[in-house]
């Protein structure tokens, strides 16, 4: 009996103690207190960053920016940062659908080199080559992907990227048809041209300023299904096709000459705009 009473008191005791700790443990809470990133760089706003094919290899621009020393209820935070560097075309107030935005982590800088930063503009950004572009840029900060983002101010330059030899030459037919199990018009049926065309004309066109480097269309699309790209109406002979095992993904990957594997489509059907850019080798499907 003595023995199952001791028990009963070790019992009572550790609960005691988990009580008292609980009441001791004050809640952390963020105070609001930060101070949005200041932004700066190694050529100042509203100069031109010069890009040369000649000097790829070397700095364009390095980027730094201060540290908001998020705050809370027990001082400032020890916690990482995350950051994004954010280029978009000058009047577009980073919402335009080529926007870059650059994931950095915790750091507090990032350098391109000239030919990193070319890629960006003509490649991800799709700006015309050899032509004068105004772009900004900005820091985004934030501490977890729900909290409320900082921005910094926002820098200016003038930028005129140059080409570079495709990673994938364009049709030499000058046309570019989409045919597959994903489009209305399924799989072409070779020797007959009339099978990309009718009901529905699935034959890509390309984009104005791009130098015949960007094709596109916007059609319906089936969920679940494939699709490659042909050169010529009924014709089998040569395919854009994708060396990725798996189909690349639902919203696009890259792409080759006579490349081994079906495109994956996208996930459900809809209407989706499909890009092919042959300079940089990839495609992008969106809805």
């Amino acid at each position: 009996m003595k023995k199952h009473f001791n028990k009963i008191i070790v019992a009572i005791c550790v609960l005691l103690v988990f009580a008292s700790c609980k009441k001791n443990v004050a809640e952390i809470t963020y105070s609001g207190d930060a101070t949005p990133p200041v932004l700066s760089a190694t050529v100042a706003s509203a100069d031109s960053i010069p890009l040369s094919a000649a000097d790829s290899t070397n700095t364009a621009i390095t980027f730094s920016w201060t540290n908001p020393n998020y705050a809370f209820s027990n001082g400032i935070s020890s916690l990482n940062v995350n950051y994004s560097l954010q280029i978009d075309t000058v009047g577009a107030n980073f919402t335009s659908p080529n926007k870059v935005q650059i994931g950095i982590s915790s750091d507090l800088s990032k350098t391109f080199t000239i030919s990193a930063l070319n890629f960006i503009l003509f490649g991800s950004m799709q700006l015309q080559t050899g032509v004068q572009h105004n772009i900004e840029v900005r820091v985004e900060s934030f501490l977890n992907e729900g909290s409320t983002p900082l921005y910094s101010n926002k820098l200016n330059y003038i930028v005129t990227p140059y080409a570079i030899p495709p990673q994938v030459n364009p049709p030499s037919t000058g046309t570019l048809f989409i045919t597959g199990s994903a489009t209305p018009d399924s799989w072409m049926v070779g020797g007959d041209a009339t099978s990309v065309t009718t009901p529905v004309n699935q034959e890509l066109t390309v984009v104005p300023g791009s130098n015949g480097l960007i094709w596109t269309i916007t059609m319906p699309m089936i969920g679940g299904q494939q699709f490659l790209l042909v050169p010529a109406a009924g014709d089998w002979s040569n395919k854009y096709a994708t060396a990725d095992g798996t189909g690349g993904t639902t919203s696009g990957g890259t792409f080759g000459y006579n490349a081994s594997n079906n495109f994956t489509g996208p996930a459900s059907s809809g209407t989706y705009t499909v890009t092919f850019n042959f300079q940089t080798g990839t495609y992008t499907i969106a809805q």
